[in-house]
Protein backbone atom coordinates (compact mmCIF):
# COMPACT_ATOMS: atom_id res chain seq x y z
CA UNK A 1 0.00 0.00 0.00
CA UNK A 2 1.07 3.22 -0.73
CA UNK A 3 0.83 6.30 1.07
CA UNK A 4 0.51 9.81 0.03
CA UNK A 5 0.08 13.51 1.72
CA UNK A 6 -3.48 14.60 3.01
CA UNK A 7 -4.50 17.90 2.16
CA UNK A 8 -2.18 20.54 2.84
CA UNK A 9 -2.45 20.97 6.64
CA UNK A 10 -1.56 24.82 8.23
CA UNK A 11 -1.04 23.08 12.12
CA UNK A 12 1.74 20.27 13.14
CA UNK A 13 -0.26 17.34 14.02
CA UNK A 14 1.67 15.74 17.07
CA UNK A 15 1.81 11.97 17.29
CA UNK A 16 -0.86 11.78 20.50
CA UNK A 17 -3.33 13.99 18.16
CA UNK A 18 -2.56 11.46 14.98
CA UNK A 19 -3.10 8.26 17.21
CA UNK A 20 -6.44 10.00 18.37
CA UNK A 21 -7.59 10.74 15.05
CA UNK A 22 -6.16 7.31 13.45
CA UNK A 23 -7.68 5.20 16.18
CA UNK A 24 -11.07 6.54 14.98
CA UNK A 25 -10.51 6.21 10.82
CA UNK A 26 -11.85 4.98 8.17
CA UNK A 27 -8.77 4.65 6.24
CA UNK A 28 -5.54 4.11 7.97
CA UNK A 29 -2.51 6.58 7.57
CA UNK A 30 1.19 7.30 8.22
CA UNK A 31 2.60 10.02 10.38
CA UNK A 32 6.00 11.85 10.18
CA UNK A 33 7.32 14.78 11.75
CA UNK A 34 4.13 16.04 11.99
CA UNK A 35 1.99 15.45 9.08
CA UNK A 36 0.15 12.26 8.20
CA UNK A 37 -0.26 10.52 5.08
CA UNK A 38 -2.71 8.82 3.70
CA UNK A 39 -2.45 4.89 2.18
CA UNK A 40 -4.19 3.74 -0.31
CA UNK A 41 -5.69 0.66 -1.50
CA UNK A 42 -4.04 -2.84 -2.59
CA UNK A 43 -4.36 -4.83 -5.97
CA UNK A 44 -5.62 -8.27 -6.25
CA UNK A 45 -1.75 -9.65 -6.49
CA UNK A 46 -0.76 -7.21 -3.17
CA UNK A 47 -3.44 -9.18 -1.44
CA UNK A 48 -2.86 -12.80 -2.39
CA UNK A 49 0.91 -12.35 -1.77
CA UNK A 50 0.43 -11.12 1.93
CA UNK A 51 -1.96 -13.95 2.44
CA UNK A 52 0.09 -16.71 1.18
CA UNK A 53 2.76 -15.40 3.37
CA UNK A 54 0.84 -15.24 6.55
CA UNK A 55 -0.24 -18.18 5.89
CA UNK A 56 3.10 -19.62 5.67
CA UNK A 57 4.63 -18.20 8.63
CA UNK A 58 1.12 -18.81 10.31
CA UNK A 59 1.61 -22.22 9.87
CA UNK A 60 5.28 -22.81 11.02
CA UNK A 61 4.31 -20.40 14.15
CA UNK A 62 2.03 -23.22 15.58
CA UNK A 63 2.51 -24.12 19.38
CA UNK A 64 5.50 -21.43 18.95
CA UNK A 65 6.13 -18.49 21.13
CA UNK A 66 5.73 -16.69 17.73
CA UNK A 67 3.41 -13.44 15.94
CA UNK A 68 2.55 -12.79 12.75
CA UNK A 69 0.39 -9.68 12.02
CA UNK A 70 -0.84 -8.18 8.69
CA UNK A 71 -1.20 -4.74 7.92
CA UNK A 72 -3.73 -3.33 10.35
CA UNK A 73 -0.56 -3.68 13.04
CA UNK A 74 0.65 0.09 13.12
CA UNK A 75 4.52 -0.10 13.74
CA UNK A 76 5.91 3.21 15.70
CA UNK A 77 9.72 3.57 14.63
CA UNK A 78 10.80 5.04 18.47
CA UNK A 79 14.07 6.35 16.78
CA UNK A 80 12.75 8.57 13.91
CA UNK A 81 9.24 9.04 14.90
CA UNK A 82 7.55 6.93 11.95
CA UNK A 83 3.84 5.66 12.53
CA UNK A 84 3.67 2.70 9.47
CA UNK A 85 1.62 -0.28 8.93
CA UNK A 86 4.08 -2.56 7.06
CA UNK A 87 2.17 -5.60 5.15
CA UNK A 88 3.51 -8.09 7.28
CA UNK A 89 5.53 -8.03 10.47
CA UNK A 90 6.37 -10.94 12.67
CA UNK A 91 8.71 -11.44 15.70
CA UNK A 92 9.30 -14.39 18.38
CA UNK A 93 10.19 -11.94 21.16
CA UNK A 94 7.26 -10.81 23.54
CA UNK A 95 5.42 -8.07 21.67
CA UNK A 96 6.17 -4.15 23.04
CA UNK A 97 3.54 -2.08 22.86
CA UNK A 98 3.45 1.37 22.46
CA UNK A 99 0.60 2.32 25.00
CA UNK A 100 -2.25 0.18 26.85
CA UNK A 101 -4.11 0.06 23.27
CA UNK A 102 -1.92 -2.53 22.12
CA UNK A 103 -2.36 -1.17 18.07
CA UNK A 104 1.01 0.26 17.86
CA UNK A 105 4.02 -2.29 17.52
CA UNK A 106 7.60 -1.45 18.76
CA UNK A 107 9.51 -4.38 18.38
CA UNK A 108 9.30 -6.33 14.90
CA UNK A 109 12.01 -9.03 13.99
CA UNK A 110 10.85 -9.40 10.57
CA UNK A 111 9.00 -6.65 8.16
CA UNK A 112 8.11 -7.53 5.04
CA UNK A 113 6.38 -5.19 2.04
CA UNK A 114 5.14 -6.19 -1.06
CA UNK A 115 6.20 -3.94 -3.75
CA UNK A 116 4.33 -1.67 -6.33
CA UNK A 117 5.16 1.03 -8.89
CA UNK A 118 3.82 3.70 -6.68
CA UNK A 119 5.78 2.46 -3.42
CA UNK A 120 8.82 0.30 -4.54
CA UNK A 121 11.07 3.52 -3.94
CA UNK A 122 9.85 4.69 -0.77
CA UNK A 123 9.77 0.90 0.37
CA UNK A 124 14.12 0.29 -0.34
CA UNK A 125 15.16 3.96 0.19
CA UNK A 126 13.67 6.16 2.88
CA UNK A 127 11.12 3.53 4.61
CA UNK A 128 14.18 0.96 5.08
CA UNK A 129 16.16 3.95 5.95
CA UNK A 130 13.84 4.21 9.61
CA UNK A 131 13.11 0.21 9.44
CA UNK A 132 17.34 0.11 10.01
CA UNK A 133 16.91 2.31 13.31
CA UNK A 134 14.98 -0.62 14.95
CA UNK A 135 17.69 -2.44 16.86
CA UNK A 136 14.90 -5.65 17.00
CA UNK A 137 14.66 -5.65 12.97
CA UNK A 138 16.72 -8.27 11.61
CA UNK A 139 15.05 -9.04 8.59
CA UNK A 140 13.63 -7.01 5.81
CA UNK A 141 11.76 -9.01 2.63
CA UNK A 142 10.87 -7.15 -0.23
CA UNK A 143 7.84 -9.08 -2.84
CA UNK A 144 7.44 -7.95 -5.99
CA UNK A 145 3.99 -8.57 -7.07
CA UNK A 146 3.81 -7.89 -10.82
CA UNK A 147 7.08 -10.27 -11.25
CA UNK A 148 9.05 -12.73 -9.35
CA UNK A 149 11.30 -11.27 -7.69
CA UNK A 150 12.34 -11.36 -3.78
CA UNK A 151 14.84 -9.17 -1.94
CA UNK A 152 15.73 -10.53 1.40
CA UNK A 153 18.11 -8.02 3.47
CA UNK A 154 19.69 -9.24 6.57
CA UNK A 155 21.36 -7.55 9.59
CA UNK A 156 24.70 -9.01 10.21
CA UNK A 157 26.54 -8.65 13.41
CA UNK A 158 28.51 -5.49 12.43
CA UNK A 159 25.51 -3.79 12.41
CA UNK A 160 25.70 -4.08 8.33
CA UNK A 161 22.58 -5.70 5.76
CA UNK A 162 23.57 -8.24 3.48
CA UNK A 163 21.28 -8.07 0.39
CA UNK A 164 20.08 -11.52 -1.52
CA UNK A 165 17.51 -11.22 -4.06
CA UNK A 166 16.36 -14.24 -6.50
CA UNK A 167 13.72 -14.57 -8.88
CA UNK A 168 14.02 -18.23 -9.42
CA UNK A 169 10.36 -19.85 -8.54
CA UNK A 170 12.33 -23.21 -6.87
CA UNK A 171 14.39 -20.94 -4.38
CA UNK A 172 13.44 -21.15 -0.82
CA UNK A 173 14.24 -17.90 1.26
CA UNK A 174 15.24 -18.72 4.87
CA UNK A 175 14.68 -16.74 7.26
CA UNK A 176 16.45 -17.36 10.26
CA UNK A 177 15.44 -15.01 12.99
CA UNK A 178 12.13 -16.47 13.34
CA UNK A 179 13.36 -19.80 12.21
CA UNK A 180 11.01 -19.84 9.36
CA UNK A 181 10.94 -21.06 5.18
CA UNK A 182 9.07 -19.28 2.38
CA UNK A 183 9.13 -21.06 -1.00
CA UNK A 184 8.78 -18.83 -3.74
CA UNK A 185 6.11 -21.12 -5.00
CA UNK A 186 4.21 -20.93 -2.08
CA UNK A 187 4.59 -16.91 -2.11
CA UNK A 188 3.62 -16.80 -5.65
CA UNK A 189 0.71 -19.12 -5.51
CA UNK A 190 -2.64 -18.25 -7.40
CA UNK A 191 -0.85 -14.73 -8.41
CA UNK A 192 -1.27 -13.46 -11.57
CA UNK A 193 2.13 -12.29 -13.40
CA UNK A 194 1.59 -10.66 -16.69
CA UNK A 195 4.35 -10.79 -19.21
CA UNK A 196 5.31 -7.10 -19.29
CA UNK A 197 8.28 -8.64 -22.52
CA UNK A 198 4.87 -8.21 -24.91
Amino acid sequence: MSAQPQTPQTAYITPEEYLALERKAEYKSEYFEGEIFAMSGASPNHNQITANVLAEIHAQFKKRPCRVYVNDMRVKVSPTGLYTYPDIVALCDKPRFDDAQKDTLLNPTVLIEILSDSTANYDRGVKFKHYRTLDSLKEYLLVAQDEYHIEHYVRQANNQWLLSETSDLQEVIELPSIHCRLALTDIYDKVEIENRDK
